[in-house]
């Protein structure tokens, strides 16, 4: 389980980051905090020749308001944003959401732009590479075979990635730095329902920024994740609610799910049950039941399908109250 040889390159500014990237690309990975790469690298689940260390571009760090949005950096740790003021204030469901990622310690080293960006896990590609090859590898890694649903083209590798939903449920858009510019995209537009493939993101591209925007800010928020243990673990299947109440009623909602998919999604519909209503157990368990139905998770974990979509119901449920309550 030691890391295979590479060699580490540490930019200074976007620009030199970027020229990198472009260098050499198809051979080169970006490390932020660490927390996923460097366990996934020992793993030989990757062996790039050339490791991008991103810490020393100092402008991908920090949160900042302008009138239109809160601009946060792409290596802001989840830690910092978890003791926010201001995130805590006016956009808490990435509150509730980043203060369950892992425990402190990985949150002091974790950022946002790698929780985003997160690898799609499954049980039987996160292992060592004795272990892959006694069972035979997958079609994710280094075989044509995948062992969660047998005979299939496709990867089921789960996206688990807690901030996700929060800012799907937020509208947050994404900065995306590369070799023709900067550009900006919906998250909705990001990821890829597919274990492989996963992000609209080019090999030569960094995500440099979020962007939350001000007509989400005040919003009522929360977000429930099931796990094996009470810190470190991944979540198996999480739900971020964020609702806009004004006199009892709601004026606007979103509901997304994250660690039951190759990718987090809003839950379709969702809205169409909350907006002009007061949230009730009635309606809570309406979403609940959208929730169950967006959920396709498969044997990607210690824990059964059917217990992780039936948690993705009650965690709906219980988060809609706990926005009203």
């Amino acid at each position: 389980m030691s890391l295979p040889a590479f060699q580490l390159l540490r930019p200074r500014t976007l620009d030199e980051a970027v020229a990198l990237m472009t260098k050499h690309e198809g051979d080169v990975k970006i490390v932020a905090g660490g927390t996923d790469l460097l366990p996934s690298m020992k793993q030989k689940l990757f062996t790039p020749a050339y490791v991008l260390d991103l810490r020393g571009v100092g402008e991908l760090r920090g949160i900042r308001k302008t009138a239109e949005h809160v601009e946060i950096g792409a290596l802001t740790t989840l830690n910092v944003i978890e003791h926010s003021a201001l995130v805590w204030k006016d956009y808490r469901v990435l509150y509730e959401a980043v203060k369950t990622v892992a425990s402190p310690v990985l949150r002091n080293m974790g950022t946002l732009g790698g929780n985003i960006c997160l690898d799609t896990r499954c049980l039987w590609y996160n292992q060592s590479l004795l272990w892959r090859k006694s069972c035979g590898f997958c079609l994710k890694k280094d075989g044509d075979l995948c062992h969660v649903a047998p005979g299939g083209s496709f990867c089921w590798a789960t996206f688990s990635g807690d901030s996700a939903p929060a800012l799907l449920c937020l509208n947050a858009e994404l900065e995306i730095a590369g070799p023709s510019g900067v550009r900006r995209t919906p998250l909705s537009e990001f990821y890829v329902n597919d274990g492989i493939v996963r992000l609209h993101l080019a090999s030569d591209e960094i995500v440099t920024r979020v962007y939350l925007p001000e007509s989400s800010a005040g919003w009522k928020g929360s977000y429930l994740k099931l796990r094996v243990r009470g810190s470190i673990d991944y979540p198996l299947a999480g739900v971020a609610v964020a609702l806009k109440v004004k006199s009892g009623l709601v004026e606007d909602a979103r509901v997304a799910i994250t660690a039951v998919n190759p990718a987090p999604h809003i839950v379709k519909d969702a809205d169409a049950q909350l907006i002009g209503v007061e949230p009730s157990e009635e309606v809570a368990d309406r979403i609940g039941e959208l929730a169950a139905r967006t959920a396709k998770p498969l044997t990607t974990s210690a824990l059964t399908p059917e217990y992780r979509r039936e948690m993705a119901r009650i965690f709906a449920k219980r988060a809609v109250m706990a926005c009203v309550n």
